[in-house]
């Protein structure tokens, strides 16, 4: 099934909470990749929390972006709190 991105809240320390379709949240760690090409610009932290969605992903105003299944690929599960 495609994995398509439905939110994303940027952190303080470059990571990225996901949320997938069908509610799924998963944390992705770009700080492996800022050295990259442009992906050097996102090391200005200003730049990088304008993230945002665009159609099934999620990219910034520079014009990066990264594919969904890469970043479900690469991320970790994370637990969700259900009350009872």
């Amino acid at each position: 099934m495609y994995k398509s991105i439905t939110d994303v809240v940027p952190t303080d320390d470059y990571k990225l909470i996901l949320s997938f379709y069908k509610k799924e949240k998963r944390i992705f760690d770009i700080s492996p990749i800022l050295d990259f090409g442009k992906f050097s610009e996102l090391q200005d932290l200003n730049v990088f929390k304008k993230v945002h969605i665009s159609f099934d992903t999620v990219e910034w105003e520079n014009g990066l972006d990264l594919d969904p299944e890469y970043l479900y690929e690469k991320s970790k599960g994370m637990r969700t709190n259900h009350s009872t």
